[in-house]
């Protein structure tokens, strides 16, 4: 019987579809669910949740939870992290300090400088995760879903034994697009995507062999909607050549083209019909509203009286999960360490194509990535490898080093301000950075 932990069971929509895939695999379904969240007020809210689900699955599955991971992982086949280090009073100084000296943010979870300090705060934990498993469950499968990914991932990779991978549903999300886009099924068209987290690029995109790139671009030159839609990422795609995953908003924050001067973000960021063309401080927002109506939520929820619909969705875990306890075989795009994969990219997380099989991942490699896109990509690679290092031994010169070549930071900022706006954000992040004995810099 399968065993499956769930850390960070209480963000709910995360648990509904999560629980709900693992309950269309035979091989899963009459397993264990347990879930971990440190809040036992969402905690009992999840459980809720999973019995109504099991009850409309009408199977066998075991459900267990508790505050306290250590009192679940023992003899896990496979752990699904979807955790959030900090509250939103924390995670607001991300967003707010850089406004007040002129980088206006939209997300601030995967790199730049709001990213690097949600990873300064977030590793430790993460990583304290990944030695409990090598403990308490040392063959267990370890899935990611936390944000900034590929950081996060880089330091579990790095530092410890667990077999660790980050799954982000922006491959498979942007490829569907591009296909309906293209007027081809999304089922059958075919792909590779490699890079680094949301800077991924799909280097071929093909529906029967034929390569559908100029249709794409014909699409996105001639159609208003396609091109209003992602605003920011077809603006890219023009001029690289290539098509990246994550939204226009998230995108806008990685470069030092969109977000640099107000006329910019109105033009790029304030319009597009995606779900997130750009808003400041979008998700921000977003959490906080979630934080006041959980409970309200979650209650009308669970008093829906309509039949609750057991269908997969198409994230990868629950996939990845059935074919590494030995049901066949499985693809997908996952960030493992950069082992030769990408030749031109440093010894960093990567997002390439990963085959997954009984206990066995083995990323496929690529090769070079584009010199059109490159100059970006590789950048943020080795930015980002310089604030993994800072977390992990509280070096807060070397999280200055990492900030200065943020794109946007760069865009907007001279050297003596990036260093004063990291100084004043250390001192806020003090007492969340364990690793830091002086934030002095």
């Amino acid at each position: 019987m399968a065993k499956i932990v769930l850390i960070g069971a209480g963000g709910f929509g995360w648990t509904r579809t999560l629980v709900t895939d693992l309950l269309t695999y035979p091989a899963l379904r009459d397993g264990e669910i347990a879930l971990v969240d440190i809040h036992a007020g969402r905690l009992r809210a999840a459980m809720k949740i999973c019995e109504k689900l099991i009850t409309a699955a009408g199977t066998k599955t075991k459900l267990t939870a508790s505050v306290e991971r250590r009192d679940v992982l023992k003899g896990a086949d496979a752990v699904v992290i979807t955790i959030l280090c900090g509250s939103t009073e924390v995670w607001q100084h991300d967003i707010l300090i850089p406004k007040k000296y002129g980088i206006d943010i939209n997300v601030g979870d995967t790199r730049g400088v709001s990213g690097i300090f949600r990873a300064l705060r977030t590793i430790p934990t993460m990583v304290d995760i990944c030695r409990d498993v090598e403990k308490l469950c040392p063959k267990a499968l370890v899935l990611n879903y936390t944000n900034p990914m590929a950081m996060v991932c880089d330091a579990m990779q790095r530092q410890t034994n667990v077999t660790v991978t980050g799954l982000c549903h922006s491959v498979q999300g942007t490829a569907h697009m591009l296909a309906d886009w293209c007027g081809a099924p999304p089922a059958e068209v075919s792909y590779t995507c490699a890079g680094i987290n949301h800077l991924s690029w799909f280097l071929t995109l093909e529906h029967n062999g034929k390569d559908l790139y100029p249709t794409l671009r014909e699409k996105v030159l001639r159609s208003r909607k396609i091109r209003n839609h992602e605003q920011v990422r077809n603006e890219m795609f023009l001029a690289m050549g290539y098509y990246v995953t994550e939204s226009s908003g998230h995108n806008s924050e990685y470069n030092a083209w969109f977000r640099k001067r107000p006329d910019l973000i109105e033009r790029y960021c304030t319009h597009g019909t995606g779900w997130n063309p750009g808003e400041y401080a979008y998700i921000l927002k977003e959490y906080r509203r979630r934080e006041k109506t959980w409970q309200k939520t979650e209650l009308a929820w669970l008093s829906k009286k309509e039949p609750i619909r057991i269908a997969r969705s198409n994230e990868y875990a629950t996939g990845i999960i059935n074919a590494w306890l030995g049901e066949g075989a499985y693809t997908f795009n996952g960030n493992v360490p950069n082992a030769g994969i990408v030749t031109n990219l440093p010894d960093y997380c990567v997002e390439v194509p990963v085959l997954v099989r009984r206990r066995q991942l083995q990323a496929m490699r690529v090769g070079p990535l584009p010199d059109q896109v490159m100059p970006l990509t590789a950048n943020h690679a080795y930015s980002e490898k310089m604030a993994v290092e800072a977390a992990l031994t509280g070096n807060p010169e070397l999280v200055y080093q990492s900030i200065l070549n943020d794109p946007l930071t760069a865009a907007v900022l001279s050297l003596a301000e990036i260093r004063k706006m990291t100084a004043e954000m250390l001192r806020k992040n003090q007492p969340h950075l364990r690793a830091f004995k002086s934030v002095a810099i």
